[in-house]
C-alpha cells in the first residue's frame, strides 16, 4: 500500500496502532450515546389524550380516615381514667434530672457467714543498715563556739560514705573502713540543741543508724551588775555585784577573775564584759533596775562625779550607797600632850 511505502517496520506498527484505537473510540462513543450522533434527530407528534372519567375508590379501613367529632372527643377526655405510672417508659419520674448520671455505689466485700478475719500480714523487718556508727568524737559541745573537726568511729565504712549533720551532707574525708573525719561550721552550732548525725552514701542506698550530737548552752554568771566606783582618770575603776547567796555585795577591778572562771576585761556605766576563761566566750551584763539612783557615783563615760545633788545624805561620793561601811573611829585627845603644853607656858 501507499500508506505503508518508505516506511520502516516501527511507523508501520504505529500507524495500525493508531488506526485501531481510532476504530474503537467511534465504537464506544456509539455505545454510549446511541444512534442520534450519527442520524438525524426524529420527531414525534403528540397525541391527545381523550379527559380521564374520575372513578370512586372506596377505602380499606373507613374508620381511620374519619375524624371524631367534638362530642365523641369530649366524651373520650371525660371517662378515660387517668393511669399514671412513673415506672412507664412514657412517664418520667418526678424531680428527676435526664442530664445526671447514676454512679452505683462502691461494692461491699465479700463476707462470708461466719465472719472469716483476715490473715495478718507479717511485717517487713526494717533492713540492717550496712554502716556500723559507734561513737563521734567530741560527744558534745557548747552553742556558739567555733568550728571544730567532727570524727565519726565505726566499722564497714567505704570512700564513697558521707558524713550528713542534722540531714546537711558534708565534705567526708575517708581515713579508713573505721573512720571517717569532717569538718563542722560555727553556723551549725550557734543555737544549742540535739543534732542528728548519720553516715551515708549520696544514692541512700548504704546507710548507718543515728547518733546524736549534743551542743549545750554555754555557762553564764549567775551575778548582777549594781554599779561601780569610777576613777577620775579611769584609773583603778571598781564594779560591784550582788550573788543569789551572798548577803553583801563584792567588787572587781579590771581582769580579776570572778566566780572561778570569769574574767572582768571591761567596766561601763551601763554594762560590764565577762570572758570565759575556759571557753573564750564573752558575756555582757547590763546594770541591774533595782541599784538605786545614788549608787552610781559616775558620769556616763566612766567619769568620777565630784559632787551628785542626787545623793541620799548618808552616802558618800564615789561608792555605792549599798556598800557597807565600817564606824568612823573617834580621836581621843592625848593626854600627855595637854601636860607638856601646860608645862612649857
Amino acid at each position: 500500500m501507499a500508506i505503508f511505502e518508505g516506511k520502516t517496520t516501527t511507523e508501520r506498527n504505529k500507524i495500525i496502532a493508531a488506526a485501531v484505537l481510532g476504530v474503537i473510540a467511534l465504537v464506544a462513543l456509539w455505545l454510549a450515546f446511541g444512534r442520534n450522533i450519527f442520524g438525524g434527530s426524529s420527531t414525534t407528534a403528540a397525541q391527545k389524550s381523550p379527559t380521564p372519567t374520575p372513578k370512586s375508590v372506596s377505602p380499606s379501613n373507613p374508620g381511620d380516615v374519619r375524624l371524631p367529632t367534638a362530642a365523641e372527643q369530649d366524651f373520650d377526655y371525660q371517662t378515660t381514667v387517668v393511669d399514671y405510672r412513673p415506672g412507664n417508659a412514657f412517664a418520667p419520674d418526678p424531680g428527676r434530672n435526664i442530664f445526671a448520671f447514676y454512679e452505683p455505689p462502691v461494692p461491699t466485700p465479700y463476707s462470708p457467714t461466719p465472719y472469716v478475719a483476715p490473715p495478718i500480714k507479717t511485717p517487713t523487718p526494717t533492713p540492717t543498715p550496712i554502716f556500723i556508727v559507734n561513737f563521734v568524737n567530741p560527744q558534745s559541745v557548747y552553742a556558739g563556739s567555733r568550728g571544730f573537726r567532727l570524727e565519726v568511729n565505726g566499722d564497714r565504712f567505704t570512700p564513697d560514705a558521707r558524713i550528713y549533720f542534722n540531714q546537711s551532707e558534708l565534705p567526708t574525708t575517708f581515713i579508713n573502713a573505721q573512720k571517717l573525719v569532717t569538718d563542722i561550721p560555727a553556723n551549725f552550732i550557734a543555737q544549742e540543741g540535739p543534732r542528728q548525725i548519720i553516715v551515708q552514701t549520696p544514692d541512700g542506698k548504704a546507710y548507718s543508724s543515728q547518733l546524736i550530737l549534743n551542743v549545750q548552752a554555754p555557762p553564764r554568771p549567775t551575778f548582777q551588775y549594781i554599779g561601780m566606783v569610777g576613777r577620775k582618770r579611769y584609773n583603778n575603776d571598781t564594779a560591784y555585784f550582788t550573788e543569789q547567796g551572798k548577803p553583801t555585795p563584792f567588787g572587781a577591778r579590771l581582769n580579776d577573775v570572778v566566780g572561778g572562771r570569769f574574767r572582768l576585761v571591761d567596766i561601763s556605766s551601763t554594762e560590764v564584759i565577762f570572758e570565759d576563761t575556759q571557753l573564750g566566750f564573752r558575756h555582757r551584763i547590763p546594770i541591774s533596775k533595782a541599784s538605786s539612783t545614788g549608787s552610781i557615783t559616775s558620769k556616763p563615760d566612766g567619769g568620777f562625779i565630784p559632787n551628785n545633788p542626787n545623793l541620799p545624805p548618808d552616802c558618800i561620793p564615789g561608792i555605792p550607797c549599798n556598800i557597807p561601811r565600817a564606824p568612823v573611829p573617834q580621836k581621843t585627845p592625848n593626854k600627855g600632850d595637854d601636860d607638856d603644853g601646860d608645862g612649857g607656858g
